[in-house]
């Protein structure tokens, strides 16, 4: 009998000192979570260390003209096709030019007429002055001569700037090529009568090419002038080309690309940075292409 007393006894003492300690652990419980979320609250949060976007590739500023003839006529010849390589100053387009050219041979003709007239009344005039000087013409003949000699001075530099004018006109009916490149696009033909400022050709130089990448405003932070990037494109799996930035706008504007990624907005404005190309790619003008840039650590 005493001995079960003493068993019983025994039980409920092992039996309070375990409800003891759960009591004790369900209170220190609350604690460490409020420090575990106070520490986790404390560390910072570090932006991305990359920035995704979306681009293609263009030309430097003034790598990329559009050759337009500058007077309205008919085009008589037209040399070039797209990919011909030309060269500065080389001929592009060919406009008649006929009449400027009977225009300029009437005005060559006025001129060689005012200066016999010159001629004449120089002679007349010193003629007049020898005979008043033996008193054997008047002072009015001599001032007629003078004011003849004077309208046929007037006439032939008259004359000059009709044939001038006429030469400039005639230099712009052959166009030329603005810079050095590869014909990209044509959109005329020989035979085509075009008005003035009408589209002839696209001249680029195809080795001054970079990306231009449209970063989302909320994106750029981070971005600065030498960020290192990469540079991928479809059509080319695997294949990595290494970029370096080098044109931050100060402005930004609207999307001009519409993004592949439909989860992405599309009426986020966008800073268009240019990035360059560190080597050589088989990249086209105006391909597509995604952008990884890497941020700068502050």
């Amino acid at each position: 009998m005493v001995a079960k007393l003493l068993l019983s006894v025994m039980t409920m003492a092992a039996m309070l000192a375990v409800i003891v300690q759960t009591n004790r652990s369900a209170g220190m419980r609350p604690e460490a979570g409020r420090r575990s979320a106070a520490s986790e609250s404390s560390v910072p949060t570090r932006p991305a260390e990359s920035v995704i976007a979306e681009g293609r590739v263009v030309t430097y500023p003034g790598a990329e003209v559009v050759v337009a003839a500058e007077l309205a006529g008919t085009i008589v010849r037209l040399v070039v096709q797209e990919k011909s390589v030309v060269r500065q100053g080389d001929l592009i387009a060919e406009l008649r030019s006929d009449d400027l050219r009977a225009s300029r041979d009437e005005a060559v003709a006025k001129i060689e007429e005012a200066e016999a007239e010159v001629d004449f009344y120089e002679r007349e005039v010193e003629r007049r002055r020898v005979l008043i000087s033996r008193q054997a013409a008047s002072n009015v003949e001599l001032d007629n001569n003078q004011r003849s000699l004077r309208v046929s001075r007037a006439r032939r530099q008259a004359a000059i700037a009709a044939r001038d004018r006429l030469d400039a006109l005639l230099a712009r009916t052959r166009i030329t090529s603005p810079i050095d490149g590869v014909i990209i696009a044509r959109f005329a033909h020989p035979g085509e009568t075009v008005d003035a400022a009408a589209r002839l050709v696209t001249v680029a130089d195809l080795n001054r090419v970079r990306v231009e990448a449209e970063v989302d405003e909320v994106d750029f932070g981070g971005i600065t002038l030498s960020s290192e990037g990469t540079i991928t494109a479809e059509g080319f799996p695997g294949r990595v080309w290494r970029g370096r930035v080098e044109e931050v706008p100060d402005v930004v504007v609207g999307r001009n690309l519409r993004p592949e990624d439909t989860g992405r907005p599309v009426d986020v404005r966008v800073l268009l940075v240019k990035i360059a190309l560190l080597e050589h790619t088989p990249l086209k003008l105006g391909q597509r292409v995604e952008v990884r840039i890497a941020r700068s650590q502050p």
